[in-house]
């Protein structure tokens, strides 16, 4: 399952806005050493290096379209090639930015300390996830892959289990010395229900669409989109609100 970062990128605003408060909310003032995990097509990269302009950031992703796209915003950069979910620092490193990533791999009960192990005393772990796997546009995508005649091959898709906020901070309160936590809705106006439709092809959908032929993805957009409408209201300008709920956590060794 390949990423398109072109798809992605169409709604870059919207996305780097949550990177941004997340940043902005790290405790430590003097860093050398920082890294992006699950980089995308480096916004959040860059918005890590404008807050440390004097450290040594680096970008990891496991898919090369969205590296081709960080290298281009960012050529001074090093970006890498990798499995976040194994990545290990040599040496430990400052800060861990994994800014809407982590949602994609499993185990959280493991990974959260085994990221927080790749930091140096005082570092930090800084990590955003949406929250939004009981919002209308994920449970309608499931609806949909579960009702069509494609059900038998994703109608069981779904995305790695979530937690919920204070389940995160129970799991890291004992590791840290510090744990900033905090959960927002983002109210983000589209131009219409179509936009709402590309901008889950960058992320929510893409498990569903990627085992699908041509014919059955555009049935399966119609059907999703036909649901959407009816989920969300439009405007009388025709702008359609998407709230967007998403988990931040600052916790620091």
């Amino acid at each position: 399952m390949t990423w398109s970062a072109q798809q992605y990128s169409q709604f870059e605003a919207e996305r780097t806005r949550p990177v941004r408060d997340l940043v902005a909310a790290i405790p430590n003032t003097e860093v050398q050493t920082a890294i992006d995990l699950g980089c995308g097509p480096g916004n959040s990269t860059e918005v890590l290096q404008a807050r440390y302009p004097d450290a040594a950031v680096t970008g990891l992703d496991n898919d090369e379209d969205m590296l081709r796209a960080a290298r281009e915003r960012l050529p001074q950069t090093p970006f890498a090639l990798a499995d976040i979910g194994s990545w290990q620092a040599t040496p430990v490193v400052d800060v861990v930015l994994a800014n809407a990533s982590l949602q994609w791999l499993p185990d959280h009960a493991r990974l959260y300390p085994q990221l927080l192990q790749q930091l140096r005393d005082g570092g930090s772990l800084a990590v955003q996830t949406p929250d939004n796997l009981q919002e209308p546009a994920h449970v309608l995508a499931r609806e949909v892959a579960a009702r069509g005649p494609w059900a038998s091959r994703i109608g069981a898709v779904r995305h790695p289990d979530r937690h919920n906020l204070d389940w995160y901070y129970a799991l890291l309160q004992p590791l840290c010395s510090r744990v900033d936590a905090w959960r927002t809705t983002y109210m983000h106006p589209l131009a219409n229900h179509e936009a709402v439709v590309e901008w889950f092809k960058g992320s929510a959908l893409r498990p569903f669409l990627a085992q699908l032929d041509a014919q059955e993805k555009t049935q399966y957009l119609a059907d999703y989109l036909a649901a959407i409408r009816q989920a969300y209201p439009a405007l009388p300008s025709g702008t359609v609100l998407l709230p967007f709920p998403r988990i931040f956590i600052v916790a620091t060794r």
